[in-house]
C-alpha cells in the first residue's frame, strides 16, 4: 500500500515539474522577480487568488467556467515550488 502511495506521489511530482518547466518557457523569470512587493509577495498574492477561487467553487458547488479545479491545485503546488526556489536562491534572475 505504501509503495502504491509513493509511486502516485512520484508520478504527480513529475507531472508538476514538467508543467512548471513548460510554463516557465512562456513566462520567463521576471513575472516573479518584478512582482509588486517582491517575489514572495507576488507569489503569495497569486496563491491567495487561486485559494479564494477554489474556496468559492467548492462553497457554491459549481463547475468552473474555464480552467479545471485541478489546474488551480497544480498552480498552487507550482507557486510553492517557485517560492522554495526563491528562498533558496535558485530562482533565475
Amino acid at each position: 500500500e505504501f509503495e502504491d502511495f509513493h509511486l502516485a506521489v512520484q508520478d504527480i511530482a513529475l507531472e508538476m515539474a514538467s508543467l512548471l518547466a513548460q510554463k516557465q518557457l512562456d513566462y520567463g523569470p521576471d513575472n516573479i522577480n518584478k512582482a509588486y512587493g517582491g517575489p514572495i509577495n507576488g507569489l503569495l498574492v497569486r496563491m491567495g487568488d487561486k485559494f479564494e477561487r477554489l474556496k468559492h467553487l467548492y462553497s457554491v458547488g459549481s463547475e468552473p467556467n474555464f480552467e479545471a479545479r485541478e489546474d488551480s491545485f497544480k498552480d498552487l503546488a507550482n507557486y510553492a515550488i517557485i517560492a522554495i526556489m526563491v528562498e533558496r536562491g535558485l530562482w533565475p534572475k
